[in-house]
């Protein structure tokens, strides 16, 4: 496919190589791949000063690296860097080619990501003109090639200056109000959305090479594309078509063999061989291939995302000279969308079981792409593990995640809902604009087709609820508004549906999320996905959550600060308050911060100090998403899944997320925790009673099952004998009610005061398999006595263990320390009278003999 290529044809590069930090990648086959990631200089467009830079990177990275614009995160110095989005800039390096390698019968240049408009030249040659944040480019460069020194130089134009002739040409202003700019220049670019701004981000309108770039020297053929396509899976037999994209780089036919090697975990590789001629150029070779009682990957919480290891290779004279391997998981995914008696279903269904979709939604995890490392990649992948999740949708106004996230969500056995990259306001529909949406579809389809976890994919975000319900009819000339439903059917109903069914014809796709579904109107809600903003933008209640249900709830969420230690990463003491300027330059969502305080007026005493508000402001946030989640599962299976608003930041900053930039959990990452266990008791007061719910999406019957309900004062002494309900049976993927009790006639209104009740449920064995706590009373309305938390510990090289006691309950503990990332066994948890609990925490910064700074705070502390 021709993208805007100068000079020598070039294709788009159906899969990533894969990059290390040398200057040569290992390679299995008889290809040699240099990786041209180092001595890069770049500078600003006409000035000639050229200083080192980093590849991958930004130009921000740079910048900042030799002190040129200040840290963009601190303070208001996001103000200080838009300078930068208005320039060209230029980056540069020189390579060697020994007389070897230009022997070989041709070479790629291959560009994983550059961003965005961006001039390649090669030795004097013009080589691309790169339109496209979100495609590879595979170049072949031999005749480019000279023996000894080669240049290689980008010229990288400002997305900004790129784009005004289109604004000013369009006649309208579009409404991509997200874009904090006076001129909304972002939905002319094919470049990730956010970067311009958000109501969750900074504005750093990015250029560079933000993926690796690398050159490979090659003989005979190689592989553009393989495809390894399930045809059909029963426990005794997969059947697989093992489809390649091979190109004969040759002038004449070619005799090879295909070998198509499979192994499973430590078993012995089996191989299958055909004998095929290629012709010169593009070749098309199906191969099938079965896998006997095949292992099938299944979601976390299921049982093992089982992976096997598929390698095809092109052998030619003896010689392997092209290989392509992915891992593969063996399984199948349907989305059901159907029709029934309360409007429209919407769920998924693994290996055949309808499954409750637990998790949330991710942004990008940082402003600057190229800072994301392996281990931050891991470590939001353990994250998502250990909050029992088995859903992460990758939402539209980011980017299509680099290979490694995917490779994670396999091997965690997390489903991961795609997004196209389009979110929250009406694109362009022009002929440029549509083939560049083409070739950045279907590169992207065939880069992530093979993961197991990819479940669906979903045009973009909230843009037919944005055209319907928003304002655009009354803001947009007739013929203007009816030209966005114009451009929304060529690019959703059309292009990009017939792309996936071309490509990826086994996966689901839906045109919008919410399709249907808006929050403002009821007699919607039982149809599809839904996004429900009544809590935050609706100001609604949290308790509103347990009767405005979705079928399943795809976005909804609540905002808090980060705790301490981030803030002080942005702000010095002096803008400790919550509407100082600091503080609202890290708050981008329109109603902002007073709005945190207008909730907890409604559930918590407010505290005086800024450092308790924004602790209380943690356990608010975390409180109410869970009451959210808990009403979603206890009303399965009407509700199949809720995937709250957010997962993670991009910069430190007020937002809905439950880990915040610097890896740290919120309240709400361990409440999620909690509300996702696979088994869950939900007390709940309905009407006038307390409703017992016990629910679970296990895959098996839990049977022969002791729940103990008993209720203790604040003090530790316990009110009446505790109630026990034996030989409970919980069926798997249920929620069912076990217990009701009217409450005011079992509790007075002061024993509701001072009183909670432990609620836990144990097997035959006496083995615990779920426990909770629940109070009668909002926050506020409690007789929290006043106790102090004592505290042992014990401390090692990369770990330190607390044992915390309290004679009367410490509700809402929060254990916090200065070490960014450390991460907790439990916090923001009810230390009950007379408990002894253990807390374990762990930091590589954490040493033996050094002193650890530790706060420990609990609701009733932050009362005047």
């Amino acid at each position: 496919m021709m993208i805007n290529l100068i000079g020598k044809k070039a294709q788009i590069a159906c899969g990533l190589l894969c990059c290390c930090s040398m200057a040569y990648a290992q390679s299995n086959d008889n290809s040699e791949v240099v990786v041209l990631n180092t001595g890069w200089e770049f500078s600003q467009a006409g000035t000639e000063l050229w200083q080192s830079a980093q590849v991958p990177g930004t130009v921000h990275q740079d910048l900042i690296y030799h002190k040129q614009i200040p840290d963009p995160f601190y303070g208001i110095n996001e103000q200080k860097i838009q300078w930068v989005e208005n320039e060209d800039w230029e980056y540069r390096t020189a390579f060697t080619v020994t007389p070897e390698q230009l022997k070989r019968d041709d070479a790629q240049l291959v560009f994983e990501g550059l961003d965005t408009y961006a001039d390649v030249y090669l030795n004097g040659a013009l080589l691309l003109k790169a339109d496209n944040m979100f495609v590879g480019y595979t170049i072949p460069v031999k005749s480019q090639l000279r023996i000894g020194e080669n240049l290689l130089h980008i010229y990288f134009h400002s997305p900004i200056r790129q784009t005004l002739p289109q604004y000013n040409s369009n006649g309208f202003n579009y409404p991509a109000d997200n874009d904090h700019h006076d001129k909304h220049l972002s939905i002319f670019s094919r470049k990730a959305p956010y970067s311009y701004g958000w109501d969750w981000g900074i504005r750093m309108v990015t250029s560079g090479i933000w993926r690796p770039v690398t050159i490979r020297f090659y003989d005979a053929a190689s592989i553009s594309d393989y495809h390894v396509k399930q045809l059909a899976l029963t426990d005794q037999l997969a059947n697989l078509s093992n489809e390649l994209e091979i190109n004969n780089i040759l002038s004449r036919p070619l005799q090879a063999e295909v070998r198509i090697n499979t192994s499973f975990e430590r078993s012995a590789e089996k191989s299958i061989s055909q004998a095929i001629t290629l012709q010169p150029g593009i070749n098309h070779v199906s191969i099938p291939s079965e896998v006997a009682s095949p292992v099938r990957w299944m979601p976390n919480g299921w049982g093992k995302p089982a992976l096997y290891d598929f390698s095809a290779q092109i052998i030619v004279e003896d010689k392997v000279v092209a290989e392509q391997s992915h891992r593969i998981g063996l399984r199948t995914v349907r989305l059901v969308n159907e029709k029934d008696k309360d409007g429209e279903s919407f769920y998924f269904e693994v290996n055949g079981v309808p499954m409750f979709a637990k998790g949330a939604n991710y942004i990008p995890q940082d402003a600057l792409l190229t800072n994301v490392t392996t281990e931050r990649y891991q470590t939001l992948f353990r994250d998502i593990r250990e909050a029992n999740m088995n859903v992460i949708r990758v939402w539209g106004g980011g980017t299509y995640e680099d290979d490694r996230f995917y490779d994670l969500a396999d091997e965690n056995g997390i489903l991961v809902w795609q997004d196209f990259m389009f979110a929250c306001t009406p694109y362009p529909s022009d002929p440029t604009f549509l083939k560049r949406v083409e070739a950045e579809a279907c590169y992207n389809i065939r880069r992530l087709r093979n993961h197991a976890s990819l479940a669906m994919w979903c045009g973009n975000n909230e843009i037919l609820e944005a055209l319907k319900y928003w304002g655009f009819d009354k803001n947009f000339p007739p013929e203007i508004y009816q030209e966005m439903f114009r451009g929304y059917d060529k690019l959703f109903h059309q292009l990009l549906p017939a792309k996936v069914k071309e490509l990826d014809a086994d996966r689901f796709y839906i045109h919008s999320s919410p399709y249907f579904a808006n929050w403002g109107r009821p007699e919607s809600w039982g149809i599809g996905d839904s996004h429900n903003w009544g809590v935050w933008y609706g100001q609604k209640t949290f308790e509103s959550l347990d009767t405005d249900l979705p079928r399943f709830m795809s976005e909804f969420g609540f905002q808090s600060f980060p705790e301490m230690k981030t803030i002080s990463t942005f702000a010095a003491p002096e803008d400790y308050q919550i509407e100082s300027e600091v503080m609202n330059a890290h708050q981008k969502s329109s109603i902002g911060n007073a709005l945190i305080r207008t909730y907890m007026e409604r559930d918590y005493i407010i505290p005086e100090k800024f450092e308790d508000f924004v602790y209380v402001g943690l356990v608010l946030q975390g409180q109410g998403m869970r009451h959210g989640l808990e009403a979603h599962r206890r009303n399965h299976p009407y509700c199949m899944g809720t995937l709250y608003w957010q997962l993670n930041d991009s910069w430190p900053v007020v937002s809905w997320s439950s880990i915040d930039y610097y890896g740290n959990w919120k309240a709400l990452h361990y409440q999620a925790k909690r509300a996702f266990a696979p088994i869950l008791i939900n007390p709940i007061r309905q009407n006038d009673s307390l409703n017992i719910y016990l629910i679970s999406d296990c895959p098996d019957t839990k049977d022969h099952l002791m729940l103990e309900m008993k209720v203790t004062d604040f003090d530790g002494k316990k009110q009446g004998k505790p109630i026990r309900l034996n030989t409970l049976t919980v069926p798997a993927n249920t929620s069912q009610c076990v217990y009701r009790i009217k409450t005011d006639t079992w509790l007075s209104p002061e024993e509701q005061q001072r009183c909670f009740m432990q609620l836990t449920l144990k097997d035959k064995a006496g083995n615990t398999l779920a426990e909770t706590v629940y109070f009668f009373r909002k926050t506020k309305d409690l007789l929290l006595p006043e106790t102090t938390v004592s505290c042992k510990m014990k401390q090692k090289d990369g770990m330190c263990e607390l044992t915390l006691f309290s004679p009367a309950l410490a509700k809402d503990v929060f254990i916090e320390i200065p070490l960014q990332g450390a991460r907790f066994s439990d916090n923001f948890f009810d230390l009950l009278p007379g408990e002894r609990k253990t807390v374990v925490i762990t930091s590589p910064q954490i040493k033996k003999g050094e002193e650890l700074p530790l706060t420990i705070k609990h609701i009733r502390e932050t009362y005047n």
